[in-house]
């Protein structure tokens, strides 16, 4: 259907809708987010360069290798969704006609996810001698329970994506930045602790390049709240309180253990988690025992709450690491703004 013209009558065209993708702008105010943007460039790394030359997969045996396997299948189940979740929240920021600097910066994290994404394939390719879990026939009894467990994540990770799609419209980049931040708090933590204790090189380069990169995107998430949220409107701060008790809950799934309440698994998937993660610790894969996993997200919390206490939003109880705070009991799967 050809478009209406409006040359013939105007001299100049009129405005163009909003929101719309097109800032034609490059304002640049806040310093600090062009310093990231510079490190992102510098510290750009590729899976395909890390040592995996010293990576003899033969030296595990097969419920080593479907117990690690499982691992980074635990991480992708959050991993493969992060690159079209950044990708989203980047369109929201030329939507938004954010600062040319915020908008690369978003830019940066869709690309690291998406080498965080690739990093998790090629390591489960390589153990499984498969492209996936999913496609695998296990050789274990420990591969049986491995699968059905990833089964089941998988089933979880993908009803949110509706949900999410909903929400990234709905909400301020301020609340968005505030799940994000979640994320980066605890995973950056878990990830320096990975590089340290594992003793497979090309597992521990990796783990060192992840945790750098989460790093530096909760710088990003640091510096959007120390610019927005001294003006944020009221009546987005609960929005905050909730979306940090539900990416608690999320987040579990990966850097704690789910909860059953919220997470729709099998009674025996702990068990069953718990048992793998010993056989994989056995093979030099560091993965933090239960009371380190509970410390680990009782500091990243502490952390948020300090930088949330200095903008009067009041902090959720997260009862499983012993934090006290406002009791928030509606959360579902689809309320959830996804983080990682």
């Amino acid at each position: 259907m050809a478009k209406e013209k409006f040359a013939h009558l105007m001299e100049l065209p009129p405005e163009t809708a909003q929101p719309n993708v097109y800032p034609l702008n490059w304002t640049s105010k806040t310093k600090r987010m062009e310093e990231i943007w510079d490190a992102s460039q510098r510290e750009y790394w590729d899976p395909k360069k890390l040592p995996w030359d010293t990576f003899d997969v033969s030296r595990y045996s097969w419920e080593q290798r479907e117990a690690i396997a499982y691992w980074w299948s635990i991480l992708s189940v959050f991993d493969a969704s992060a690159p079209p979740v950044f990708a989203a929240a980047l369109i929201k920021t030329y939507e938004a006609h954010e600062e040319d600097p915020v908008r690369r910066c978003f830019f940066s994290v869709t690309r690291d996810e998406q080498n965080h994404e690739q990093m998790c394939g090629m390591a489960i390719t390589k153990l499984l001698d498969a492209p996936s879990y999913l496609e695998y026939e296990p050789k274990t009894e420990i591969g049986k329970k491995a699968k059905k467990n990833v089964q089941w994540l998988y089933f979880n990770g993908g009803r949110y994506w509706e949900g999410y799609k909903q929400a990234v419209p709905k909400y301020s980049l301020a609340v968005l930045f505030s799940s994000f931040l979640m994320g980066e708090i605890a995973a950056a933590t878990i990830f320096h602790q990975m590089a340290a204790g594992c003793t497979e090189p090309v597992f521990k380069e990796a783990f060192r390049m992840i945790g750098r990169d989460e790093g530096r995107h909760m710088a990003i998430c640091m510096t959007m709240m120390e610019r927005d949220y001294p003006k944020m409107a009221a009546e987005d701060k609960p929005m905050i309180t909730k979306q940090i008790r539900a990416g608690y809950l999320f987040l579990s799934g990966v850097l704690f253990e789910p909860p059953i309440e919220f997470w729709d698994i099998a009674e025996d998937f702990i068990p069953a988690q718990r048992e793998i993660e010993t056989v994989a610790r056995s093979a030099g894969f560091f993965i933090p025992e239960y009371e380190a996993k509970k410390e680990n997200w009782k500091n990243a919390m502490l952390n948020l709450k300090g930088v949330l206490d200095k903008y009067g939003i009041p902090f959720p109880a997260i009862p499983e690491v012993g934090i006290t705070g406002e009791e928030i009991l509606d959360i579902h799967m689809e309320d959830i703004i996804p983080v990682f």
